[in-house]
């Protein structure tokens, strides 16, 4: 069983250092450059008001990389022992430039109109409006996956009991498909039925609309497919078809594209048997 909360106290602290180390640079470089704005805001951290104090970072901005930090640790604890590397550092330089790229793919295929791509999701914040820019969102995600792993070690970890593979995996994925689908399924049900809003209005993000009303009606049979093969892992069985199957349908509406890459990755993995599980040829000698 992954070491759930080894991730989650190893992500909130990365959160909190990532969120100081800025601001320390930011308070160093102000009188440097007004272009610090657009430096901070493609760390994932936007100053209140004028670049000259970058120290008055807005609350929401602070709990987003906590919010980050803990879904980063949770997804590292279900994917440490499959991700590659003997080191926990670059284990989890190699998570965030995974999930970088994750949010890229997201981004790009949720807006594809969208001029000079720029988004904060669970990989970090990706801006591709400037080669400058672009570089600064990727060094922050490859410091907060540094961070993680550094502090992963730090933190002692407890005998977890063996499972089947993939199980973890698949528990992660379900669990960040609910979320997204409840927020969707609220903003669809405010804006939609309440508020009258077009189904999807026209215009240059016409195509976001209309993954947005997928996540309302594909993601959720996705959700269960992935939540049912979690439960066949959970009974010590394969989850490889309902994995992969559900993962698909959440990955193809964009907006759940982790979790359904989480579920297709948690499917294949579940589909190896355990080592202290004997071969049929085994048991027939």
């Amino acid at each position: 069983m992954a070491d759930f909360g080894r991730g989650i106290k190893a992500g909130i602290v990365t959160g909190i250092i990532y969120t100081v180390i800025y601001i320390v640079v930011g308070v160093i470089s102000v009188h440097e450059s007004l272009y610090l704005t657009d430096f901070l805001d493609a760390a994932g951290l936007s100053p209140v008001g004028s670049p000259l104090y970058p120290f008055m970072f807005s609350s929401l901005g602070f709990v987003s990389n906590i919010v980050r930090g803990i879904i980063f640790g949770v997804v590292f604890a279900a994917l440490y022992d499959f991700l590659p590397g003997t080191a926990s550092v670059v284990k989890g330089v190699v998570l965030s430039s995974f999930l970088w790229i994750v949010t890229m793919i997201e981004v790009i295929y949720t807006t594809p109109e969208w001029p000079g791509v720029h988004g904060t999701y669970y990989g970090g914040t990706v801006v591709l409006a400037s080669l400058s820019l672009a570089l600064v969102g990727i060094m922050s995600a490859l410091v907060f996956g540094a961070l993680t792993g550094l502090l992963w070690d730090k933190f002692r970890g407890k005998e977890l009991a063996e499972e089947r593979k993939g199980r973890p995996v698949l528990l992660v994925s379900f669990i960040l498909g609910i979320l997204m689908w409840v927020l969707s399924a609220i903003g669809f049900i405010v804006g939609v039925v309440i508020g009258g809003a077009p189904l999807i209005e026209p215009g240059p993000f016409w195509w976001y609309g209309v993954l947005y009303l997928s996540v309302v009606f594909l993601g959720l049979p996705g959700w269960v497919l992935a939540r049912a093969a979690w439960r066949k892992t959970k009974r010590g069985e394969s989850g490889l078809k309902w994995g992969v199957a559900g993962g698909v349908m959440m990955a193809l509406t964009g907006h759940m594209l982790l979790p359904g890459l989480l579920a297709i990755i948690g499917g294949v993995f579940s589909g190896r048997k355990p080592v202290s599980e004997p071969d049929t040829a085994e048991i027939g000698q």
